[in-house]
């Protein structure tokens, strides 16, 4: 006990020393656009949630109306007894929103990920995975025991001429995020299914930060791009835009038969509570009914990409509801996270090892709940930021 003791105290200090020390926040009163932390009230800049669905009426009566007729909780593993009415009416409704012929659920989005690659994956096979990737495609590499093969971000010169290289030997996947959740950049899609096809390899698509905001029915990025079709395992999330909780994966009815037997994170879980399943169902039909919401929200992150270039802020390469603006150092970047807090901005600074040394920043997530006046107040504050402390100082 005090070698265990010793050691996290050793390893906390070296966090703190690196500023990569992760600290406690309590938030309430939240919602997509206002929150409030430690008792402050603040413009939210940090939420999953695109579309303002997590407190939505709508979506909220049809979650106590399922607990008028279902238990709160699954109480089973989906194997045993904890797959009901709502959660196949859901699976069957996400098969047609991803126009695949099946879909299953998981308990999160990270479930998703690491059950379906080591479900398919093993020994003798081969994934090639972006170099920016999300963690939880990183783990389901690692624990597939396949031979892994990173490429460098969207480089498809390289991921051919790895797939060149790769043995011929066993399955081949290349797996990538259809909207990358820190630079809120998009590969080129179409390119990764040519690039399959000519070498014999299936892609596999996770659209966590797509699903609901791109595509003329909100499917996605592989909707939008017109390469759904050949993409083999669609993955995506009810977490973000669709507001609820949950992981689920599209595809052929073999996959999800597969899956079903053989993806040890389902398996041996416990089923989603049914109630999280009604707010998803609704949530899915308003994404369906009601396409200004992502409509909007792409043009307000539009609109506030240019804002901040016009001052001079660099966002990279970022096309979406997802805005980054890199300041490069986990000191300053930490720095300018709290300052931006005590005016009134919820903003997360991002620091290693979620992204590479160097590459510390902050991260915007816009939500359509987020008022014009809240876009200038943060890029003022923003600008004010750089007048008192300018960044490598």
């Amino acid at each position: 006990m005090k070698q265990l003791t010793s050691w996290l105290r050793e390893q906390h200090l070296a966090l703190q020393r690196n500023h990569i020390d992760r600290q406690r926040r309590t938030i309430d009163s939240s919602n997509a656009s206002i929150v409030r932390v430690d008792g402050v009230l603040c413009q939210n800049f940090a939420s999953n949630d695109y579309l303002d669905f997590s407190r939505d009426k709508r979506i909220k009566n049809a979650v106590v109306n399922s607990l008028n007729s279902h238990t709160w909780g699954a109480a089973a593993s989906p194997l045993i007894a904890g797959r009901t009415d709502l959660h196949e009416s859901l699976e069957r409704e996400i098969a047609t929103f991803k126009e695949t012929e099946a879909a299953m659920l998981f308990p999160t989005g990270y479930a998703t990920n690491v059950g379906t690659i080591s479900a398919l994956m093993g020994a003798g096979d081969t994934v090639f995975s972006d170099q920016k990737n999300h963690a939880s495609i990183i783990d389901g590499c690692r624990l597939s025991r396949a031979t892994t093969v990173v490429y460098p971000h969207c480089d498809m010169d390289a991921l051919r001429t790895a797939l060149q290289r790769a043995s011929l030997q066993g399955k081949r996947l290349i797996v990538t995020d259809s909207l990358f959740s820190m630079d809120g950049d998009i590969p080129p899609l179409p390119t990764i299914c040519e690039i399959a096809e000519e070498y014999g390899a299936s892609v596999m698509v996770d659209e966590a930060h797509a699903t609901g905001v791109f595509g003329s029915r909100g499917s996605g990025l592989a909707e939008q791009l017109n390469c759904h079709h050949r993409v083999a395992i669609q993955v995506g999330t009810l977490s973000k835009a669709v507001g609820s909780l949950g992981g689920f994966v599209a595809g052929s009815q073999e996959l999800v038969d597969w899956l079903f037997n053989r993806a040890r994170s389902y398996v041996f879980s416990t089923s989603p509570p049914p109630a999280l399943c009604a707010a998803a169902l609704c949530a899915l039909k308003l994404i369906t009914d009601e396409p200004f919401r992502r409509i909007e929200l792409l043009e307000k992150a539009e609109r506030f990409r240019e804002m901040l270039a016009a001052e001079g802020f660099s966002t990279g390469d970022s096309h979406s509801q997802i805005v980054p603006i890199r300041l490069g150092e986990p000191q300053i970047t930490m720095r300018w996270s709290d300052a931006l807090l005590a005016r009134g901005f919820l903003v997360p600074g991002i620091r290693p090892p979620t992204v590479p040394r160097g590459e510390s920043m902050l991260r915007v997530c816009l939500s359509w709940a987020h008022q014009q006046s809240a876009l200038d107040g943060l890029v003022k504050a923003l600008c004010d930021l750089r007048e008192t402390d300018p960044l490598r100082k």
